[in-house]
């Protein structure tokens, strides 16, 4: 037994209250916000099929996946994301569907990766999706819907910032620079990595893929525009793909968040389902890894056999906005669920006890009972150092005047308290 580690497994948490003050303020914030902004709830099991999840064969999250057997010899595997799974589950019953479709969901996601600020193994993500409408008003909305999350938790436009670029507009741009379409995919996926990886192995990527010197030379240089007149510039005013991330910009103005997005041709995203505006967003410092991140993806559901129907999603984590809570000075305390403590001195003031208790929930107090009797000295240090806000002891004189004191144990005042008859 001495070997025995009290440890999770590596990657994994535990959540103590302290913890769960903080993921229940964030789910919270979560909820909130998508049924304010109307979407729908759903969830599906955390085991998914894993053939489902290696239909992007050859990207860096195959080999993140958790896959096992189950008895019958199935390949499973724990989910890694949620959107193969939203597109199945859409999938399955199409015909039903009346859309535009809105839903999210809290799905928590497992991958084996190398572990750094911000990245576990294990996390929950918020994910919200539009499915089937064609405009850019669905990346507006959902953006929109996970910064009024953010603002729910005290971050606003001095902490946060969403930079923004499109898929269609570097496929234009890498087009317009020779680079042919059929390397477009391998070049999304090696440029996504510009940050994390020397420049010399992104090149290496990219000449691995069968690009030629001239075409690698062209793709690091769509990653040094700076501008979206920049490319306006180069691509012209009639370009479609450049017209739909104006409309876009304006579009958030109108929600009256344009202080908080920042055109930025090097966000890529590094799931291969991503074909239009994609989005990721970071603390204004940039000392955070992404808070969300999302976009449009057309193929998707086709691709598993559906009707083909575009959608937008956004996958917004707990990991990372919990350090920058912290770094904010913004986290929840576990007191707020600590209102009320009631106990009793002898077992002839149970009765009491109880039903003071029971008048105060139903009143829509949180109360914590003691399930025995306890001296005086005994209950206010231990409430005290509990972090309860208030104390109620009752004793036998206490009961035979019907009333007892209701203690503030912040400020050290007392109140006169009328018990239940």
């Amino acid at each position: 037994m001495s070997d025995l580690s009290f440890a999770p497994p590596r990657g994994m948490r535990d959540f103590y209250p302290e913890q769960m003050a903080v993921r229940n303020a964030i789910f919270s914030a979560w909820k909130q916000s998508a049924i304010r902004f109307g979407f729908e709830p759903y969830d599906s099991c955390v085991v998914e099929n894993l053939d489902l999840l290696k239909r992007k064969g050859g990207e860096e999250i195959t080999a993140q996946l958790y896959t096992f057997k189950d008895k019958s010899d199935r390949d499973l595997s724990l989910r890694a994301e949620m959107t193969p799974t939203l597109a199945r589950m859409i999938v399955a019953k199409e015909n039903e569907w009346v859309f535009p479709l809105k839903w999210f969901t809290i799905a928590q996601c497992f991958r084996y990766e190398r572990m750094s600020r911000g990245r576990k193994r294990e996390h929950y993500q918020w994910n919200l999706d539009i499915v089937g409408e064609t405009s850019v008003a669905a990346e507006a909305e959902v953006v929109a819907t996970a910064l009024h999350a953010l603002e729910t938790m005290g971050l606003g436009a001095g902490d946060i910032c969403v930079h923004v670029s499109s898929r269609a507009v570097l496929s234009d741009l890498m087009a317009h620079l020779g680079i042919p379409r059929e390397h477009h995919a391998a070049t999304f996926l090696a440029l996504d990595k510009r940050g994390k990886v020397p420049d010399s192995e992104i090149a290496s990527l990219l000449g691995e893929s069968g690009l030629e010197a001239a075409h690698i030379e062209s793709a690091f240089k769509v990653l040094g525009i700076t501008s979206l007149e920049d490319v306006i510039a180069l691509l012209g005013p009639s370009c479609s793909s450049t017209e739909q991330l104006q409309m876009f910009f304006n579009l958030m103005g109108s929600y009256g968040l344009s202080d908080q997005l920042k055109f930025d041709v090097a966000v890529i995203r590094g799931l291969g389902y991503y074909t239009g505006i994609v989005f990721e967003a970071f603390d204004t410092s940039r000392t955070f890894r992404a808070v969300f991140g999302g976009g449009r993806y057309d193929n998707l559901l086709a691709d598993l056999g559906g009707k083909p129907c575009t959608a937008v999603g956004l996958g917004f984590g707990d990991v990372v906005v919990a350090e920058l809570l912290a770094d904010r000075g913004k986290l929840p305390h576990p007191a707020e669920y600590k209102d009320l403590a009631v106990s009793f001195m002898e077992e002839t003031q149970r009765g009491a006890a109880l039903a003071t208790a029971q008048s105060l929930r139903r009143n829509g107090q949180s109360v914590d009972l003691s399930l025995h009797p306890e001296k005086p000295k005994h209950f206010f240090s231990r409430v005290g150092k509990a972090g309860f806000r208030r104390a109620i002891y009752i004793g036998p004189d206490d009961v035979a005047r019907g009333a007892a004191r209701i203690k503030d144990l912040i400020n050290r005042s007392e109140a006169e308290f009328l018990l239940p008859q």
